[in-house]
């Protein structure tokens, strides 16, 4: 079902601070940046090392966004919409069912729930154009 991890998610204070932080300072690539589709907010994503993906979110206004911190655990999914329904079996709250996102010349499935303590768990799978 899984392939492994694609990503976790961040959220930074500082966008620029952390980037550096995280390429310079630990040597990691930027491996792509785009803009968020909700909010227009600069998103980067920073490797680490093959299958070590960070996401720097920058904060937001809500108070679940507003302290940096680890947002999000990314996995990568075969079919999303089957993690999706897995999940939602195994006791999982619902966030965001299922949809396509199109960032840029890119195009993802994605959806997100929330585990037992609350945690955000997005699947993920890139979807050739």
């Amino acid at each position: 079902m899984f392939k492994g991890f694609h990503h976790i998610g961040l959220r930074v204070a500082d966008m620029e601070r952390s980037l550096q932080f995280y390429t310079d300072g630990l040597g990691g690539k930027l491996y792509d940046t785009f803009s968020s589709p909700s909010t227009g907010a600069t998103i980067n994503m920073v490797e680490l090392a093959p299958g070590a993906v960070v996401e720097l979110l920058p904060t937001g206004d809500s108070e679940s966004e507003s302290h940096p911190r680890w947002a999000h655990i990314a996995l990568h999914a075969e079919d999303v919409q089957a993690a999706y329904d897995m999940a939602l079996q195994a006791g999982a709250t619902p966030r965001t069912p299922p949809r396509e996102s199109d960032l840029g010349d890119r195009s993802f499935h994605v959806a997100f729930v929330f585990g037992p303590d609350q945690e955000l768990i997005e699947f993920f799978k890139v979807v050739p154009k």
